[in-house]
């Protein structure tokens, strides 16, 4: 066999109808060209996502969830482009597929409601960047720092070092408190309660002094104490201090509870707790006292 023989050999495998789709015959070549044009999708994704952080770096933006979620949508949109363009090569005519499965989308959007609702929720979410890698949200009683992205998921730490799995509709269906969405500045408050025979002047001031003591607070912002309260067994006190790190608060609280506590005790400040005065009527009295007797 001479090397035109091979050369013939090798044109009729790889030509050689395998299938028809679409009234288009498709043969070993185009099969190998499909994979070809989705495996260099995927590479072009990937290069545009590092020419995008790069650029982006270059001109001095440093979130990184911004970039994050920058490059998951470009990789998206390059990959859905490339295999839309394979499918095309291959003879599947997109427009006509999606009209004749028009009824068979609709039924399999039913049967995938859930999943569908996650994925449109995931592109929403990257796109408005509403939340992004790194924020400290609470979601559902529970305060997480948001590890992980994705289009169906996404994934937050708790303080427990557990990983949180949460549904993109529940971020994007549900109230979600963001403690870092414009900046890290968080209010933190500790509640006391003082005897009605306390000096309130001496206390607001003994208050205000332990709460410039607490360590890991935003100190341009003065702490603030309020009398929020005349209670039943005492005068009650709000002690508000602001700390750029939400996801430490309850450390913090825990700072600032004892520093209120420590700095009242040493100014003989009496810290109030729930009291109870009986009253009994004279003959109630007077028959206790026989009893006694």
């Amino acid at each position: 066999m001479d090397w035109n023989e091979i050369v013939a050999l090798v044109d009729r495998l790889l030509n050689t109808r395998l299938f028809t789709l679409s009234n288009q015959q498709v043969t070993l070549v185009t099969l190998v060209v499909f994979g070809m044009i989705v495996t260099i999708s995927f590479w072009l994704a990937r290069v545009f996502a590092r020419g995008i952080h790069r650029a982006l770096a270059l001109r001095g933006v440093s979130d990184q969830g911004l970039i994050h979620n920058i490059n998951q949508l470009v990789r998206y949109a390059v990959v859905v482009v490339g295999i839309a363009i394979a499918l095309q090569n291959v003879g599947i005519d997109l427009g006509a597929l999606f009209a004749a499965g028009a009824f068979f989308a609709v039924a399999l959007g039913f049967a995938m409601q859930g999943l569908v609702q996650n994925f449109v929720s995931g592109v929403l979410l990257l796109a408005e960047r509403s939340i992004k890698n790194g924020d400290v949200l609470k979601v559902e009683d529970e305060v997480v720092r948001v590890t992980r992205m994705g289009l169906r998921v996404t994934v937050g730490r708790t303080r427990d070092e557990e990983d949180l799995i949460i549904p993109n509709t529940t971020l994007a269906q549900n109230i979600v408190r963001n403690y870092t969405l414009r900046d890290a500045e968080y209010r933190l408050k500790a509640k006391v309660g003082v005897t009605y025979g306390s000096d309130l002047k001496l206390t607001m001031r003994v208050l205000k002094e332990a709460a410039s003591t607490v360590p890991f607070r935003t100190t341009d912002r003065e702490p603030q104490v309020l009398l929020t309260e005349f209670g039943d067994n005492a005068v009650l006190f709000e002690v508000h201090i602001w700390t750029q790190d939400p996801w430490a608060q309850r450390r913090i609280t825990s700072e600032l509870n004892l520093a209120v506590w420590w700095a009242l005790k040493d100014a003989g400040v009496v810290i109030a707790f729930p009291q109870l005065d009986v009253h009994f009527d004279p003959p109630v009295v007077e028959s206790i006292t026989r009893v006694a007797s």
